[in-house]
């Protein structure tokens, strides 16, 4: 069985009410803090809705439409959903969740490529590529 997995959280763009923007929360979140999920079941764009929070409580997005009912469903039917984040990403964050009291873990991170080299003294020139007429 899977022990964790991971989610993302979509939203960022979005303000909140009150309190710091979300890419701001965002770019605050350590990885391996906290995160709390939160049912929205009176939200008038989808009554599935998951909100997700910050170890400060603020909130840094939702869970995606396709994963929400899902959780939402784990959620009210009390399991317990245990989520830390993972990573900011382009379109706001990735979470890590896991189910009836596991703790979620992080995956390995993925080595960087080395370096492009900067200067090339190998006295290679490409050819000129004339433009189309």
């Amino acid at each position: 069985m899977i022990n964790s997995f991971s989610l993302a959280v979509v939203g960022a763009d979005y303000p909140n009410r009150r309190g710091p923007g979300r890419r701001f929360e965002i770019a605050l979140c350590a990885p391996g803090e906290p995160i709390d999920l939160i049912p929205e079941p009176n939200n008038p764009a989808d009554p599935r809705a998951v909100a997700v929070f910050s170890a400060r409580g603020v909130q840094i997005g939702y869970v995606t439409a396709e994963r929400c009912g899902w959780i939402s469903g784990m959620l009210g039917a009390g399991r317990e959903v245990r989520a830390i984040f993972q990573q900011r990403t382009s379109y706001g964050a990735a979470i890590r969740i896991a189910f009836d009291g596991e703790e979620p873990t992080l995956p390995a991170a993925i080595a960087e490529s080395p370096p492009a080299q900067g200067h090339d003294d190998s006295g290679f020139w490409p050819d000129d590529i004339p433009p189309d007429d």
